[in-house]
Formats: structure tokens, sequence, C-alpha cells
């Protein structure tokens, strides 16, 4: 048997033992390594999974398929099986010193990096699994034009404007840290003779007939969190971040009403939204339903879990939305109640509320307040002369009602010219 029909028996099970001549890896040839995989015949690698990945293994090219590659494969097999069992630790990816990964790595450990928002990081580390593989072993400096472009040129057509975007923009940030670090030349970044493509603004608004339907499916299918999370979002036009995150803490009363005031997650921006009435029947019934009690800062709405039934299923019990786990059920609902072809998101409820403040004749300067951004063009006027109060966002809120109107009335007597125009 030769080293390669050997090789194509390799799948799941004990790792062989790293010693030992030629012939006695052949005569093990019957015991297979798991993870250990060749490529057009010859060449062997362990791959990891997704899984091991995010615990730090990456792809270990182990040379010709023969002893010698087998040996490598069980050795990073043995230490993974170690690093599941908590044996050692999982192993952090090595970088070149001087390189990209190398300056990352050390901003990541920074208390520049600790204070950047949540989200923020999360940007950066999003735009960084397209730098990685590129360049994350090379140093900043010898990056050239040419390569930049095919790189970003290829994130486009493979990934979007959005995505290809995102990875520029944590290339140019990155590489202004990096050139603080001495590692690279400051202006001088080969990138900024790239043109980023735009992404097409989102247009797509909700009426509030629709998102009462979305609040009654939710409830109907137990997702009680959810429809919380949405009454909110169009009440108070927080972004899905903010809405989902709410505390008891930032719950405050405004005369009757109830009301949330909160600090951006994404700007840090101050903002203050009121609910209806019907909204704050709906929050306080749920909260007073949950099976155990709230802390002040622990998040307010929760997913519904899962108990498996006669069908089986492993067992959930609710937890905290999370950013997918949000956009998952959100998904889920809007599926049940529009259909499979709608495709309209939660983050829309927020440029609704804007939509219908300015047809009802609201200021920016209220349409900010209610919405704890700048939307005029000074950031610093902005924070100075139109700090957040609640006359504010009640006057946007206000607006908001008659914009509604507005909008619907000029809809309607759009359909009505239609019919006109068809039966003539």
């Amino acid at each position: 048997m030769t080293g390669a029909q050997v090789s194509r028996r390799i799948s799941r099970s004990p790792a062989i033992p790293p010693t030992g001549s030629r012939k006695d890896w052949l005569a093990l040839g019957s015991i297979k390594i798991k993870h250990y995989v060749v490529r057009k015949g010859k060449h062997g690698y362990w791959l990891p999974t997704p899984a091991m990945k995010r615990m730090g293994f990456q792809i270990v090219p182990c040379g010709h398929d023969g002893p010698d590659a087998w040996k490598i494969a069980s050795e990073w097999e043995e230490r993974y099986q170690r690093a599941r069992k908590g044996l050692e630790p999982t192993p952090a990816r090595f970088y070149p010193t001087g390189s990209m990964g190398d300056g990352f790595t050390r901003f990541r450990l920074s208390n520049e990096w600790q204070k950047k928002p949540p989200r923020t990081r999360e940007d950066w580390e999003r735009g960084w699994k397209y730098i990685d593989p590129v360049f994350g072993d090379t140093a900043p400096s010898l990056a050239t034009f040419e390569q930049i472009d095919q790189w970003y040129h290829h994130l486009l057509r493979l990934k979007g404007p959005g995505e290809a975007g995102r990875a520029l923009k944590t290339w140019r940030a990155l590489y202004r840290v990096l050139a603080s670090m001495k590692l690279c030349t400051p202006d001088h970044d080969p990138s900024q003779a790239i043109r980023k493509e735009g992404v097409a603004g989102r247009t797509e608004t909700w009426r509030e007939g629709e998102v009462v339907r979305m609040v009654k499916g939710a409830l109907r299918a137990g997702y009680g969190g959810l429809a919380c999370i949405i009454a909110v979002a169009w009440d108070t036009q927080f972004a899905p971040v903010d809405t989902r995150t709410l505390t008891p803490a930032q719950a405050v009363t405004s005369g009757a009403d109830m009301a949330f005031a909160i600090e951006r997650t994404k700007t840090t921006e101050a903002a203050f939204g009121i609910l209806s009435k019907r909204t704050q029947r709906l929050v306080e019934g749920y909260i007073a339903g949950l099976a155990f009690a709230l802390h002040d800062d622990a998040p307010m709405f929760w997913t519904r879990g899962f108990t498996p039934s006669g069908k089986g299923g492993r067992p959930r019990n609710p937890a905290p939305y999370t950013k997918d786990s949000l956009v998952d059920d959100f998904a889920d609902i809007r599926r049940m109640v529009f259909g499979k072809d709608e495709k309209r998101k939660l983050m829309d409820m927020r440029r609704t509320g804007a939509v219908e403040a300015n047809a009802g004749g609201a200021s920016v300067e209220s349409i900010a307040a209610k919405m704890g951004n700048s939307i005029d063009q000074n950031r610093k006027l902005q924070k100075t002369y139109m700090p957040v109060n609640i006359a504010a966002v009640r006057e946007a809120d206000q607006a908001r009602k008659i914009g509604r109107s507005r909008l619907a009335s000029e809809q309607n007597e759009f359909r009505k010219l239609k019919l006109v125009k068809g039966g003539s």
C-alpha cells in the first residue's frame, strides 16, 4: 500500500503515535488521523474546523504525504484535543514581528482599543478578517498600490461594496495606528489612491398597521421579548442594538408616560424615547410574566428559548437577545406575517420615524433630539445648542402622527388617480 492509498483512508479516529519507521506507519494504515486531508494526491494538510479556528488553530501544511506529514498532523491533533479538554491553552495566531498582524495584536492590547465602543471594535474585527489572509504576515510598509487595488476589487466582486468598503476603511484606520508604532510611514498609505465605491442607501419604510401585525404575530408565536423590541423600536426610533440592550435602570417616567433614557451605543449621543400607552402595557405585562427577576443592569428582552417536543431537539433556555438572534427571530416573524419575499428590516423603523416627522413639519433639531444624533452638518454646535430634552422629543412624536396621516392621505390619492387613469 502506498502513502497516497493510506492517506485516502484517513478521516476521524484517535491520532497515530508520532513515532516509528515508515514500515510502522504503513502497518497502522487502517488507523485514521482526524482533520488530515491530502490535496492533489501528494500534499498533506491538517485542516481545523471553523470552531477550531475560533480557538486559534490554523491550517497546517504538513508537507509531502507520508510518515513525516502524518506525524505533524497527529501532533497538532493531539494539541487540539488537549486544548479542547482544557489541559493546555489554545494557541494564539503567530505573526512575524513588524507585520500588520503583529501591530494589530499590539493595538488590541492597548487602552485605546479598550476605550472604543463595542460596535466599533466589532467593525474593526469584521474588516480585519479580510485583511488578515492577504496582509496579516506582511509589513505594512511593503504593501503596494497594485496589491491593495487587486485585493479591494476582488472583495468588491466577491462580497459587494458594503463589505469591501468596510475592509478598506479598516485598512486605512489600522494603517494610521501602525504608523504611530513606526511600522510604516505616515501619509504614505497606498490605499488612498483607491476610490471606495459607495453603497446604495436604503429607502425602505414601515407603516403603522404593518408594525402592529408584526407585534401580534410575535406574541402569537411566543416571542414576547421580540414583540416588545419591535414595539419599542417603532415608538422610540432607537437603533436595534440600543433597543435589544435596554435595561430597567434606563427606564424613567415622564408624567404618566414610560420612557427610556440612553446613551447611544454607536455614537455615545444621548437619546430619550417615550413609549405609547399600548407599548407601555406590553412591556409591563412582559416583565411581569417573566419567570425570573431582572437586575437593574440586565437586558430586559429575552429570546423565547426552546423546550423539546416529541420530535426531539436540544433544549435552550431563554437568553438576552444578541445581534444574530434578533436578526434571525425578526426574519422568522417577518416571513410568517408577510411571506418570504418581504425583506424590510428592523432598522428601517428608525428611518420611518424620521420620514414621518419630517412630513409632519418637525424641525431638524427635534428630529436630531429624537434620534440621538446630529442630522445637521455641525455636530459640535448640535451638542452645544440642541441638547436632548423632553419637549423636543414630544414635538417629534407629535409631528410623526401628523406626517403619518399626511403620507397615508397622499398614498390614497395616488391610488385613486391610478384607478381613474386605468378606467379611462
